[in-house]
């Protein structure tokens, strides 16, 4: 089913999400590192503030929340990364996104709003795409149907929403809609930004792991429509 269009996100009740919000907050808080945060965030070009956790550090404190709990149904999962994304430091993101990537094969067609909200806060490379290869990707390829929203997201007037469609099918090797990733691609390649543009080099480069003789094919045909920086990230690892 189809499922774009955009609607108020409650943050549905959960006992699950009651307690590994309580956990995450007191393990994470304890651990943070004011020295390293000020670094983190610079590095991020101010995209949120950090608490300076390290990612093993992060990562091992993450297993202790997690420790003994179930597995999340939607609703779990939905309030866990909706309350996640309410909270300013950026660690409490990367939780939700790794827990998403852990239980996406949990989450219905449903859970896509839920995903593009995720998206267009506080939106960076660092969430957007991990949400968009590991999350996305994971839901369209259990409801094919979804490829519609993808359609609409590859015209988005949210750079980072344009940048999820383009990524989303990262995983798919043979299983690439080729057609609709070279449609995407060539929709977008006049796109004025960075990170649009570089994402196009990126999931044309990812393809060509799997079939290097149809991007090369495509960007002889089509080159003179995408900016360099495209070109140079698509032929990476395969040459003009």
């Amino acid at each position: 089913m189809s499922v774009t269009g955009a609607r108020t996100l409650d943050v549905p009740d959960s006992v699950l999400a009651d307690t590994l919000l309580e956990r995450l907050t007191a393990a994470y808080g304890a651990a943070a590192d004011p020295e390293r945060a000020g670094p983190m965030r610079a590095y991020m070009k101010d995209a949120a503030p950090f608490l300076g956790l390290t990612t093993p550090v992060r990562r091992a404190l993450s297993r202790t929340v997690l420790a003994g709990t179930p597995r999340p149904d939607e609703a779990d999962c939905t309030a866990v990364a909706l309350r996640c994304w309410r909270l300013p430091e950026r660690e409490y993101q990367y939780f939700a996104v790794d827990y998403l990537r852990r239980h996406a094969g949990r989450c219905s067609s449903a859970f896509l709003p839920v995903t593009r909200h995720l998206v267009s806060t506080a939106s960076w490379w660092d969430t957007v795409d991990l949400l968009a290869a590991h999350v996305v990707g994971a839901l369209v390829a259990a409801d094919p149907e979804l490829t519609a929203d993808m359609d609409a997201w590859s015209t988005d007037g949210d750079l980072w929403i344009v940048r999820t469609a383009l990524l989303h099918q990262l995983r798919y090797k043979e299983r690439t809609d080729t057609e609709r990733l070279f449609a995407y691609c060539l929709r977008q390649s006049g796109h004025p930004d960075f990170f649009v543009r570089k994402a196009i080099g990126w999931a044309l480069r990812e393809y060509a792991k799997t079939d290097p003789d149809a991007v090369r094919d495509f960007l002889a045909r089509e080159k003179g429509r995408f900016a360099p920086l495209s070109v140079r990230e698509a032929l990476k690892n395969i040459g003009a």
